[in-house]
């Protein structure tokens, strides 16, 4: 099993940042890729960015340039560096661990989710 929790959102302008954590408790996520979802309200969960275990990242159109994904193996840790931040990025944003080292398929673990709110 692997536990995964998500920090760092939050309230902020147009035009500005956020860093989002993610740490996983349970098992190395060394070998597994980890990904970055999103839902905003009255909408269905998109993919926003991954990481595969040997550090390959891809990133959903709409925050390509904006937003960047790493990933920090010796702590247990990913990260989503967004920048540039538009009132569309508003959502809760989830972090998810693949069961293997690329993100094909479903995600097997979610973690609960933190709020983003870019205001105009």
């Amino acid at each position: 099993q692997v536990q995964l929790v998500e920090s760092g959102g939050g309230l902020v302008q147009a035009g500005g940042s956020l860093r989002l954590s993610c740490t996983a408790s349970g098992r190395t996520i060394s070998t597994y890729a980890m990904g970055w979802f999103r839902q905003a309200p009255g909408k269905e969960r998109e993919f926003v960015a991954s990481t595969w275990s040997g550090g390959n990242t891809f990133y959903a159109d709409s925050v390509k340039g904006r937003f960047t994904s790493s990933r920090d193996n010796a702590r247990n840790t990913v990260y989503l560096q967004m920048d540039s931040l538009k009132p569309e990025d508003t959502a809760v944003y989830y972090c998810a661990a693949y069961l293997g080292p690329m993100s094909v398929g479903i995600p097997k673990y979610w973690g609960q989710g933190t709020q983003v709110t870019v205001s105009s």
